[in-house]
């Protein structure tokens, strides 16, 4: 096994200053995001951020490591194929629940069923908030938002549970109110082999007046104080519906399962872009002169 070499976690400070809301939530998940890698000792030149639309999304616009800002919801169609180009990059992606569970769900659930080594990070906010302020996926039920007045008529989707029984191998709530705990969290999804969601509860002080830091802050309790176990799928599934006046956070469900890269036949001889075409110069020329 190898060694893990902890880094600084200024070697992943970007040359942009965030320009989110004062008080957003998201400034505490960019700094854990940075403390994990620099926890797992990933070096910057072996990490994407891949992000898609949204507020949350213009986060790998603030880390210094490889980064893609993709398109609405795709976010994790990108991830997937950057991955699978190059298996040695650790892939991280970043967005927002309006993003990766709206547009983007069909997207979240393959790349779980498949069990794809990728983390994915969602700060959950339960508001479009880059659109100032309409009901997403998982605002919850009679909740006035700027397209619900009269409160929302739909249930919110529970990430956890449809995680759990799609195949994600390693589940996590995290709050940006406890930076440390989701730190070690994201570092924990980093370090797992297999797909891994940690969800995050990250208030947007703008546009969700409802579900606040103090709101948060008087319901949530750590999962490993209470001695869980998340090995147990069942019990997982049950814990991920708790809601209300007590919501879990930390690991709620950890398997080690094998990875789609380790089925795939073609990964035997090492990542993608390590691997020979097959082409001749002058054949590969040609092809790179058409699509120019």
């Amino acid at each position: 096994m190898s060694t893990v070499v902890e880094l600084s976690i200024d070697l992943f400070k970007g040359p942009v200053d965030p320009d989110w809301c004062p008080g957003c939530g998201d400034f505490g998940v960019l700094k854990s995001v940075q403390q994990a890698a620099a926890k797992c000792g990933v070096q910057p030149k072996d990490l994407l951020v891949v992000s898609g639309i949204g507020c949350s999304s213009n986060l790998p616009g603030f880390i210094h490591a490889y980064g893609i800002h993709s398109l609405h919801g795709r976010s994790v169609a990108v991830a997937t194929g950057a991955h699978l180009a190059n298996t040695d990059l650790k892939v991280v992606i970043t967005g927002g629940d309006g993003d990766g569970y709206g547009i983007g769900v069909g997207h979240f659930i393959h790349a779980m069923r498949r069990n794809l080594d990728v983390t994915y990070v969602v700060m959950d906010n339960q508001i479009y908030g880059l659109t100032t302020g309409q009901a997403s996926p998982t605002t919850t039920k009679e909740h006035r938002t700027k397209s619900t007045p009269e409160g929302n008529r739909e249930m919110p989707l529970n990430p956890l549970a449809l995680a759990i029984t799609a195949g994600a191998t390693y589940v996590a709530r995290g709050f940006s109110g406890e930076q440390k705990q989701l730190g070690d969290l994201i570092a924990g999804g980093i370090a797992h082999k297999g797909f891994a969601l940690i969800d995050v509860y990250s208030p947007c002080v703008t546009y969700n007046k409802i579900n606040t830091y103090p709101w948060f802050k008087e319901r949530v309790y750590k999962l490993e104080d209470t001695g869980w176990d998340p090995s147990d799928a069942d019990k997982s599934l049950q814990k991920s519906f708790e809601w209300g006046e007590k919501i879990p956070l930390g690991v709620l469900y950890k398997s080690d399962q094998p990875t789609y890269e380790d089925g795939e036949p073609a990964f035997k001889a090492g990542p993608l872009v390590k691997q020979p075409l097959g082409l001749k110069k002058e054949l590969f020329s040609e092809l790179i002169e058409e699509m120019i």
